[in-house]
């Protein structure tokens, strides 16, 4: 919208630019909408975000998570979440991506039993991003989107077998930095559920649907209460039955693997599990202990869900969902399928099988994909393995879980190749995401900020404890900042030769590769690469205004 727009809803400003068609999502009954929610609710949003420094500070002194005392009840009670809707029983196969308008239509498509459309970790929110994804979701949820691709001369529009939608709207740390209420930033999530709330949630009631959502980035069960209550108020204010909203929490931090039971309870008659967000678990768990020397991390390719620690996490998530009768959803194979080589190409499915294969043994009831072509595969284990729509009558008694469990630190290599790698992919996301986009394919994987976030925090904290790292003769060479910085210089000569010139040079390289080198470097650690890069994403007039408050 433009300046003479502000004025539509008392104390609502929207500082973006005019996005086309964006006045049939921004209506003042929509504003108004978000308007309230955002009023009822920020004020716990920054309380909350104080308490998770507060929290940093203790693991900064040596505390660790634990489980929860004043919450023993809870996690020992016999109590359920509420009941599952139908389109939500069978999840066997979900797929993600951006709420762009090709890939929501091909995410629909696709075979998948579920899409979730993320405005999260795959969305860089730009203004027109933020828009155009809730006017594509209003047209997916009633039928009508389509597009027309003229450099490809195809069309594309919905077939008759859909996945059913779920959202995931931004986490609490991320603010909308075009929409303001009453002078103050809106949090994004409240700006993503809102709209996408007001505007489809009694279509998808028609549709035999409902409003279904993904939560990212809990730290814990006063968080998920908080998002339970702005679902009873949105219900309430729209007159739809309480208990209609679903939703699955991203278990995705240390410390909301110690209070998963907690979550399911504060979400219980809006809950549908829990997902095993593997990738921002693991950026959670170098972030959270990043300044304790025992804890520095291996090579990223060597943390994958065979390490204790994240095997312990995934069973202990299938067991606390079963016991409360609901789904217990796997983690995201990132491959893409390699085209014109057959060998890699059969054995990046290989490595995707056996993962499923994996989940699917342990009590799992589905998993992610980041790919279409990844559907079928996947979709043919747990067919083999889950006869029946979910396996949540598989209680995992046999499982227990402590907190030595979880917090037991990963072992493996560390190397000046995963160095090298940890650059490559860190810098080539940041500049992508400069450039609007928040899901890009590198080197056969869909990488978006949480696999982003572990390259850069990794050499962080290499760095911080002057980390020994393998060279490429076999030799130990400390981390230091000089090395680092010839490391990055020649990793950006090597992006510069590979890309081309005209690439290199006429895209966001530059600020892309500064933003990087200042997130490894800084002395201060940055919570997360998104709220820097979003200075940097928005207009000049918006980037000085700050991305850390609400």
């Amino acid at each position: 919208m433009s300046g003479e727009d502000l004025g539509l809803v008392e104390g609502v400003e929207i500082a973006g630019p005019r996005v086309e068609g964006g006045a049939s999502i921004l209506t003042r009954e929509a504003l108004c909408f978000v308007a309230a929610l955002v009023r009822a609710f920020r004020g716990r949003v920054g309380a909350l975000l104080e308490a998770r420094e507060a929290a940093q500070a203790r693991f900064d002194a040596g505390q660790r998570p634990a489980f929860l005392e004043e919450t023993r009840g809870v996690r020992e009670g016999s109590w359920r979440v509420g009941p599952l809707p139908a389109d939500l029983l069978d999840r066997r196969v979900e797929i993600t991506g951006p709420v762009d308008r090709k890939m929501v239509i091909n995410a629909l498509n696709s075979g998948a039993r579920v899409f979730m459309a993320d405005c999260e970790d795959s969305n860089a929110p730009t203004w027109r991003n933020v828009v155009e994804g809730q006017i594509n979701l209003r047209d997916a949820v009633r039928g009508t989107i389509e597009l027309y691709d003229a450099r490809q001369g195809k069309r594309y529009a919905l077939g008759q077998r859909r996945a059913t939608l779920m959202v995931r709207p931004r986490g609490w740390h991320l603010p909308e930095r075009h929409l303001r209420v009453d002078g103050q930033q809106a949090p994004g999530g409240l700006v993503d559920f809102g709209l996408f709330f007001f505007h489809n949630a009694q279509a998808l009631i028609d549709a035999g649907s409902g409003p279904y959502f993904y939560l990212p980035k809990l730290e814990g069960h006063l968080e998920a209460r908080l998002w339970n209550d702005v679902f009873v108020m949105a219900q309430e204010r729209l007159g739809v039955a309480r208990g209609t909203i679903k939703a699955t929490v991203m278990i995705e931090t240390i410390t909301a693997a110690f209070e998963m039971g907690e979550i399911l309870y504060e979400l219980r008659e809006h809950s549908a599990g829990l997902n095993c967000g593997r990738w921002d678990y693991i950026f959670s768990f170098i972030k959270k202990f990043r300044n304790d020397p025992a804890c520095v991390m291996p090579d990223r390719g060597a943390v994958g869900m065979t390490q204790p620690f994240m095997r312990a996490y995934a069973r202990l998530l299938i067991k606390t969902c079963h016991r409360r009768g609901v789904h217990a959803m796997g983690g995201m194979a990132a491959q893409i399928p390699i085209k014109g080589d057959e060998a890699a190409n059969a054995a990046a499915l290989e490595r995707v099988r056996v993962d499923k294969e994996r989940e699917a043994a342990e009590g799992h009831d589905g998993t992610w994909v980041a790919h279409p072509g990844l559907v079928a595969l996947a979709e043919g284990v747990f067919d083999a393995r889950m006869p029946g729509l979910n396996q949540i009558d598989r209680l995992r008694e046999d499982v227990e879980v402590g907190a030595e469990d979880l917090l037991a630190v990963p072992q493996g290599p560390r190397t000046m190749e995963g160095l090298r790698h940890n650059i490559r992919v860190g810098v080539q996301y940041c500049e992508a995401w400069l450039r609007g986009m928040g899901c890009v394919p590198l080197y056969h994987l869909m990488e978006d900020a949480a696999t982003a976030e572990i390259s850069r925090t990794q050499i962080w904290q290499w760095l911080r404890h002057g980390a020994a790292l393998t060279d490429d003769d076999g030799q130990a060479v400390v981390l230091t900042g000089e090395i680092l910085g010839r490391a990055l210089e020649r990793e950006v000569a090597g992006l510069r030769e590979a890309l081309g010139v005209e690439r290199f040079d006429g895209g966001r390289f530059r600020e892309a590769v500064e933003l990087f080198k200042d997130l490894c470097i800084n002395p201060q650690f940055i919570e997360f690469l998104t709220l820097p890069a979003y200075g940097l994403l928005t207009s000049p007039g918006l980037a000085s205004s700050g991305g850390e408050g609400l």
